[in-house]
This record gives C-alpha cells, structure tokens and sequence, in this order.
C-alpha cells in the first residue's frame, strides 16, 4: 500500500514538473525570417474597405499588430501618429498596415474616438490574419521590401524603435 501511495505521488510530482517545463516552451514563439516572402491575407473593415496581400504587391509594407490593452503597443501607435504618419502617409509606394489582434471594427472604432489616430486600423477578430506571422508576442512590427519579403521584424516596442524602423522604410524606397 505504502509503494502505491509513493508511485502515486512521483507520478503526479512528473507531471506536474512536465507541465510547467512543457509551459515554458510554450513561450517560444514562431519567428519569421529576414527574406521570408510576405503571407498571403486580406483584412476587412467596415471603415476602410478590403485589404489584401495583393493590393500592397510591389509597396513597402510596415505591418503592426497591437491589442487595446497592451502598454507596449500604446506607445508603438504614439509614436507611428507622432513620428512615421506625418512623414509617410502621403509617401507613393508605402503602406501602413495597422491591425487589431482579437478586435472587431466597433471595439476599434470606439478606441479610435479616444485616441485620435489619423492612419487607418484594420480588425483581426479571430487571428486569422495574425496567426499567418506569428503565434504570440505582441506588438509586432514587420517591414516588407517591394519585392515582397521581410526586411525587419520586430516583438515589443522601444524608445528609439520607430527612428530605426524609419531609416529602413527610406532605404527600401
């Protein structure tokens, strides 16, 4: 009886390590790499229409990913309306692809009216676009060049991030 009650509990110690060893490698998160063609979506929104992969053929494309909740991507989209939007938004061959992870048009549209964004931001209520280029982890930013692969990826924000995202936008135009 005394062996039973001690296999018992090694076996519920091994699973429950292996369950927190088998969390920590969830963390690791899928990475796209430097030359990896741009995945193939199309965002819509009641606001701004379709958008797809095929309309930004042959553009420089920044793609940002960001959630209403999230901290880090609050200052990301400060500094895209303070520093990127003015100089890019009227930039022929440049797109700005800003999507919402998990949001529909109306959860956007209200945190639009308290933000005051200028640029366009596209719903993604189910992650079927995000899941295409990464699996966690956001904000997450990704410069595609005109011929259609990554230029930079980026996971979080930092000061200085968008002037380093800039310089990269001016080369590949």
């Amino acid at each position: 009886m005394r062996k039973s009650i001690f296999f018992m509990v090694a076996l519920c110690a091994m699973v429950i390590f292996g369950s927190f060893q088998l969390a920590g490698q969830d963390q690791k998160s899928r990475e796209m790499e430097v030359g990896t063609p741009m995945p193939e979506f199309v965002l819509n929104s009641d606001v701004h229409g379709e958008l797809s992969s095929a309309d930004v053929k042959g553009e420089v494309v920044l793609m940002t990913f960001f959630a209403t909740w999230c901290g880090p991507c609050q200052k990301e989209l400060a500094a895209v309306q303070e520093k990127l939007w003015p100089v890019y938004k009227n930039k022929k061959g440049f797109r700005l692809v800003v999507v919402g992870r998990e949001h529909t048009d109306e959860q956007l549209k209200d945190y639009n009216e308290i933000k005051k964004f200028s640029f366009p931001m596209y719903p993604d209520p189910k992650r079927e676009v995000y899941s295409k280029f990464a699996d966690i982890t956001i904000p997450r930013a990704y410069l595609f060049g005109k011929d259609g692969k990554l230029i930079h990826a980026s996971k979080g924000f930092e000061d200085g991030d968008m002037e380093k995202v800039m310089k990269m936008i001016e080369k590949a135009l």
